[in-house]
């Protein structure tokens, strides 16, 4: 065996060790808290009804009847909105909408920022000063502002929602995975593979990015509660998908029809409950896993 297949194995013998110690970590983080319970909770609560929720729904979501605006009863447990539809049953298929477009855009916004991240890091110079104004101009501008022109101008429709939130909301991870690659590159593991012949694809791919990746996680878990908040706020400006049912939507057609003014509370109150729930536990799981990364805010919570 080589001095390199030495050096190799023990790299690998390392990150397995680590890890399995990051797999135990992340369990007593999530259930041995009452935040990861609580989150870990409602966020697989809000996934089961956005799979599940045309199925449960009482009614047809779309229907329309005489029944308008009606207080809850037996019948109607959440009541009924301005065109007699179950508030309930539009509760349930909305979900859906608010769990993809917040899953989707994060995804699209870890991999940008990613990319973006580890190419300016690692080979600094000129990539690094192209790339870095690009994060400071993302990271600077007013995001919703933004979003709301995007929007406007794109057609409205889910994938609109999707890529506009998700390519608005990339710098943060850019500049935190900068930061970090900066760091690993001077690891002595790094210069070891250097040492060897490497090359930068590999050892980005086998070294730098593995143990980014936890950084990375920590922070797209927050943007799902950023892109969850975004679209329903688009939404309610108007900026939503129209062929489709969402909490956001859901929203602005109640304050469009009176719904506020004509005290239909049962209208206004369960989505906006729903979206500040679903946000909340997202943020409590995001800021868990980033205490678990950050070695400074753990040793701040014990």
């Amino acid at each position: 065996m080589t001095a390199g297949d030495i050096a190799a194995a023990e790299v690998r013998a390392e990150r397995e060790l680590g890890r399995a110690d990051d797999a135990g970590s992340v369990q007593r983080l999530l259930f041995g808290t009452w935040r990861g319970r609580i989150g870990l909770f409602i966020v697989a609560a809000s996934v089961f009804v956005a799979i599940f929720g045309s199925a449960l729904a009482p009614y047809d979501p779309n229907a329309s009847s005489l029944q308008v605006l009606e207080p809850p009863s037996w019948k109607h447990l959440l009541g009924t909105t301005e065109s007699g539809a179950d508030v309930l049953s539009q509760l349930l298929v909305g979900a859906r909408v608010s769990i993809v477009v917040g899953f989707a855009a994060a995804f699209i916004s870890a991999v940008v920022g990613s990319v973006v991240g580890l190419a300016g890091g690692y080979f600094g110079g000129w990539t690094d000063r192209l790339l870095d104004p690009l994060e400071n101009w993302f990271l600077v501008i007013p995001t919703l502002p933004l979003m709301i022109v995007l929007a406007r101008i794109l057609s409205p429709s889910l994938t609109v929602l999707i890529v506009v939130i998700g390519l608005t909301s990339w710098a943060g991870t850019g500049r935190i995975v900068r930061a970090q690659v900066l760091t690993l590159r001077e690891r002595s593991f790094v210069e070891r593979a250097r040492a060897l012949g490497a090359s930068d694809l590999y050892i980005i791919r086998k070294h730098i990015l593995p143990n980014t990746l936890p950084l990375i996680f920590a922070n797209t878990v927050l943007i799902v509660a950023v892109a969850i908040l975004s679209e329903a706020a688009l939404s309610f400006l108007g900026l939503g998908d129209p062929t489709r049912i969402s909490w956001g939507t859901m929203l602005e057609n109640a304050f469009q029809n009176g719904a506020p003014s004509a005290g239909a509370w049962w209208y206004v109150i369960p989505p906006g409950l729903c979206i500040t729930l679903l946000v909340l536990a997202v943020s409590m799981l995001g800021y868990l896993f980033e205490e678990h990364v950050n070695p400074r805010l753990r040793e701040q919570r014990m």
